[in-house]
């Protein structure tokens, strides 16, 4: 599997609440950091993170690029159950076909259409 493949694995992990296919996917020493999180390990982001999807009604990936041998660029968009829509980018390392660190940096409200 190539990095953007274990980066959209986690995705859709995340998406599906399955939580036994993300602890896989993750490496033991995990860091996710976001504007809400600063550097949490693995077991703050699956208690903490991990359960928000069911806040979306729908979540798209639109891009999905690596930037080198370690690092995947991932720009999504998604809708809240509200009806806001954001989008966001997230830099993720992955290392011997887990997760290792990831950096989201969210965007603000995106209108319709």
């Amino acid at each position: 599997m190539s990095h953007v493949d274990v980066v959209r694995a986690a995705f859709a992990a995340y998406l599906a609440q399955d939580h036994a296919a993300m602890d896989r996917l993750l490496s033991e020493d995990y860091v996710f950091t976001s504007p809400q999180d600063d550097h949490i390990g693995k077991a703050a982001f699956l208690e903490v993170c991990f359960p928000t999807a069911d806040r979306l009604r729908r979540q798209e990936i639109l891009d999905a690029v690596a930037l080198d041998d370690e690092q995947v660029c991932v720009r999504y968009e998604y809708e809240l159950t509200t009806g806001e829509r954001h989008r966001n980018v997230e830099v993720t390392t992955v290392r011997d076909g887990r997760l290792t660190e990831t950096q989201v940096y969210f965007g603000g409200r995106f209108p319709q259409g």
